[in-house]
């Protein structure tokens, strides 16, 4: 039987995040959150907002064009970059195009908030341009995790899916997904080279070298519009830290977790929103004092 470790705060603490330092902003690394379009540009923006939450120092966001003067004012922290787009969707090809121009600079790079479908295949063309960054892959833009997987080296990517989202990544029945979870992700994590955070009423996270840990969850509240997103916005925040990505994937599944239940006993176990999650993640990352490490 794989061992599969408890996520919690001694688990954590035997894996410190990056040191805070006296760089500044620059220091703390650059997120690209790319996704969204003209009926859920919101979702780009709670996961844009949750990334500078869990302490990173830059943020930029690529949307459909038609949205970004809401955006930049939604997010006023952030760089919004416009892509082309028509009614069926985001312009892939374009995109990817200009997107390559700003993808150098970045640490940490999410793909997918608000992208239900993928259809022109924009995860598939921006995996192709990554180089160093490592990369989240969110929602619809799962479906390009075969696409490309990383070479030797290179830096692990993490996927997030429900259990609806790991049946199609693995083409079997949601069933068989529920009936054996920690089964399923470690069946993702080898066959993507990725870490897996396998989302439910209790989420486990695994690494393609057969690491694993369980956090029991954080109440049905965090079952809402939006959280997915913020989850996502976490991992990617603390990856642009410069965390491993196991490391980002434990510490985003236990901070979006304790910030769901800090909100369920602040304002009750339902009908919290999704933007009052990333608002408790500054105290609980103060919350467990770590040993920093260098």
């Amino acid at each position: 039987m794989r061992k599969l470790s408890r996520l919690g705060p001694a688990l954590l603490k035997s894996m410190p995040l990056p040191a805070v330092g006296d760089g500044g902003k620059d220091e703390r690394g650059r997120v690209l959150v790319i996704g969204g379009g003209l009926e859920l540009a919101g979702a780009v923006a709670l996961a844009g907002v949750a990334a500078l939450r869990a302490g990173a120092g830059k943020l930029q966001l690529a949307t459909a064009a038609s949205v970004v003067p809401t955006l930049t004012v939604a997010v006023p922290e952030a760089r919004v970059f416009a892509l082309p787009e028509t009614k069926a969707g985001l312009l892939a090809a374009r995109a990817a195009a200009i997107l390559s121009k700003h993808l150098e600079g970045c640490d940490a790079v999410l793909v997918g908030p608000g992208m239900m479908h993928d259809n022109q295949n924009l995860a598939a063309k921006v995996l192709a341009v990554v180089q160093e960054q490592a990369i989240v892959l969110d929602a619809g833009a799962m479906a390009a995790a075969e696409c490309r997987k990383p070479s030797a080296g290179s830096p692990l990517r993490v996927l997030t899916p429900h259990a609806g989202e790991m049946a199609r990544l693995l083409d079997v029945e949601k069933a068989a997904i529920e009936a054996d979870p920690v089964a399923a992700a470690h069946e993702a994590a080898r066959r993507f080279s990725a870490v897996i955070a396998m989302k439910g009423a209790e989420t486990v996270v695994v690494s393609p070298d057969g690491q694993a840990a369980l956090y029991p969850g954080g109440g049905a509240g965090l079952g809402t519009s939006g959280s997915g997103d913020v989850l996502a916005g976490l991992i990617t925040g603390l990856l642009a830290r410069g965390a491993a990505p196991f490391q980002a994937t434990a510490w985003g599944v236990w901070l979006h977790g304790e910030a769901g239940k800090r909100l369920a006993r602040r304002i009750g176990p339902l009908g919290f929103l999704a933007r009052e999650i990333a608002d408790e993640v500054p105290g609980l990352l103060a919350s467990v004092p770590p040993r920093q490490s260098a």
